[in-house]
């Protein structure tokens, strides 16, 4: 007997085999823009390669099976070693090959921070768990390179682009792999409670480059597998917090005493492993000058702030493009979706706001790219001022975002064996990590009164662009206003202060940089009311032109030459 029910129509084959870079309109006219069009080959090539079915396995599987904590041999020897499963290393080593954890000071040049930037935003799409230990070593580089005698010894394998997991000494490694650990138990993002004592091995031997024991905890502890982490800890006396590189082994070969306690059972980013930690008198390291271990360690917290920028930039785009080539396959009501009004409204309104996210990770990135020296106060104004308010926006409208993404696909969407649920699970990490939201609208703040010159060279680098412009200048007008409260309202406004910051600087850039209609739906959709976005949910774009929907939607993503292929 034949029990065959019903035919399987309508449903959507997987998005496979495009190129990434290729399809991404504003990417590649901000590489070129921003002077990294010498890196435009390898953003092809590697574009192709995050978009094969191959690697999207990768990814599937690094996130299904997760990192496994082993913290005593069968003997009964401490261990604390963290296995993961090969797809976790394959993904790492392609990050590792495009040099996007060093590229910027491994290959010095005009428009490198940008190359990478972009580089980091495609991987970004595929696969967010192996962006963590990458960031962290990234960030950790300028760090280290002000510690010349410790840095000379590390300079090959930091810069290396081969992925070593192999757990040995480093002096048996090809390459290197820095984690951070900031926060405790009874402090959080505040930082300046962190209780875990350092104790010199040598007496009268202290301060920079001296060697010291660490006794506490962390309570979040990133990347636990890596060669080394750079972390804060409190000298004896009246000191202040201090900075500490803590290798994985010390000089002589042995384990260090960093016992991994467990790992967390986090909502998203599962592929990537973060544990809990205690000092047993571990080795470590004093790095910057003692007493200023916070000053150091938010130096890369600078860097690891833009790659969430970058991150949730990228999950947007992701779900964005999932969504596009959905709605171009499935039928409802005798249509495809894509061809109705109402839905095209919503994927236009979704490919405004990616594009305007990824603009500004693009001129956030470019800021970074003169040494602080060489920089002028407009990229300062960006570097300093923008970056938190942006790590606090996009972040926090990537969850958002990947919801409404994942809405589009409806209940294929909530099911794991799809993209769409991995990408919402992974959203709210930016957001929190790195310093939650009011920690950022505060950095936005005291980053204004500390940097007047730079806020300045912003507000006037915008006044012409916002002339004229629907919601921009009356915007540019509020922000000011709010900018001039006296100081207990202004923290009461610093979300508001942010949002409204970001909001005129995504507006200035779409209209310097993208298509007018969408620069104009912008503002007019997220600034007509100067006070920023408020009570909106997307897809309500005026509906004076249904066409031109389509053509921002096609704009976003060109229709793909196998993409109607089932």
């Amino acid at each position: 007997m034949d029990w065959t029910t019903h035919e399987v129509t309508n449903q959507v084959p997987p998005l496979v085999d495009y190129n990434l870079f290729e399809t991404d309109v504003a990417l590649a006219a901000a590489v070129e823009r921003d002077g990294a069009g010498w890196h435009r080959e390898a953003l092809h090539a590697m574009g192709a390669r995050l978009g094969s079915g191959d690697v999207q396995v990768l990814a599937e599987l690094a996130n299904r099976h997760t990192p496994e904590l082993f913290t005593h041999t069968a003997q009964g020897r401490r261990l604390d070693a963290i296995e993961f499963h090969p797809s976790w290393h394959a993904l790492l080593a392609l990050l590792r090959d495009e040099g996007l954890h060093a590229l910027p000071f491994s290959d010095p040049a005009e428009g490198a921070m940008s190359a990478r930037a972009a580089g980091y935003f495609l991987h970004a799409q595929i696969e967010s768990g192996t962006l963590c230990p990458t960031t962290m070593t990234f960030a950790s580089i300028p760090v280290l390179q002000r510690e010349t005698s410790l840095f000379e010894p590390l300079r090959e394998k930091l810069f290396s682009r081969d992925h070593d997991p192999r757990d040995l000494p480093l002096a048996q490694k090809s390459s290197m792999l820095v984690g951070m650990g900031m926060t405790e138990k009874q402090g959080g993002s505040d930082v300046r409670s962190n209780q875990t004592r350092a104790m010199p091995i040598e007496a009268g031997y202290t301060g920079r480059g001296a060697a010291y024991r660490l006794t506490g905890h962390k309570w979040f502890f990133s990347v636990p597998q890596a060669d080394a982490h750079l972390v804060l800890a409190r000298p004896e006396g009246d000191i202040g917090l201090s900075c500490f590189y803590v290798p994985r082994y010390t000089p002589d070969g042995k384990r260090n005493a960093v016992r991994v306690q467990r790992l967390k059972e986090k909502l998203g980013n599962r592929s990537n492993a973060s544990s809990e930690v205690e000092f047993q008198d571990a080795w470590g390291v004093l790095i910057g000058e003692e007493g200023r271990g916070i000053p150091t360690i938010i130096e890369m917290a600078n860097y690891t702030r833009l790659d969430c920028v970058i991150g949730s930039a990228a999950l947007m785009r992701a779900a964005l493009v999932q969504a596009i080539h959905h709605a171009r396959h499935r039928s409802a009501f005798g249509r495809l979706l894509a061809d109705q009004p109402l839905m095209q409204n919503v994927l236009a309104d979704l490919a405004i706001e990616s594009e305007a996210a990824t603009l500004l990770m693009m001129r956030l990135a470019r800021a970074y790219d003169s040494p602080p020296d060489a920089m002028t106060p407009l990229d300062r104004g960006w570097q300093r001022i923008v970056t938190p308010a942006a790590k606090f926006w996009v972040c926090k409208r990537a969850l958002e975002f990947t919801g409404e993404a994942m809405e589009v696909w409806g209940g294929n969407g909530y099911v794991e064996e799809g993209p769409m649920a991995r990408f919402y699970r992974e959203a709210p990490v930016n957001s929190i990590w790195e310093g939650s939201g009011n920690v950022m609208c505060l950095d936005v703040l005291r980053a204004i009164e500390r940097e007047s010159e730079a806020a300045a060279a912003l507000l006037e680098d915008w006044r012409d662009t916002v002339s004229g412009a629907r919601g921009l200048q009356s915007a540019l007008e509020e922000l000011r206003k709010m900018l001039a409260l006296p100081p207990e309202q202004r923290e009461a406004s610093a979300r508001r202060i942010a949002q409204t910051l970001v909001l005129v600087a995504q507006g200035v850039l779409m209209v310097r940089q993208s298509d007018p209609a969408s620069a104009d739906a912008f503002a007019a959709t997220r600034l007509a009311d100067g006070a920023g976005h408020s009570g909106r949910v997307y897809g309500t774009l005026p509906s004076s032109d249904v066409i031109w929907h389509r053509q921002v939607v096609l704009r976003a993503l060109p229709e793909l030459v196998n993409e109607f292929a089932i």
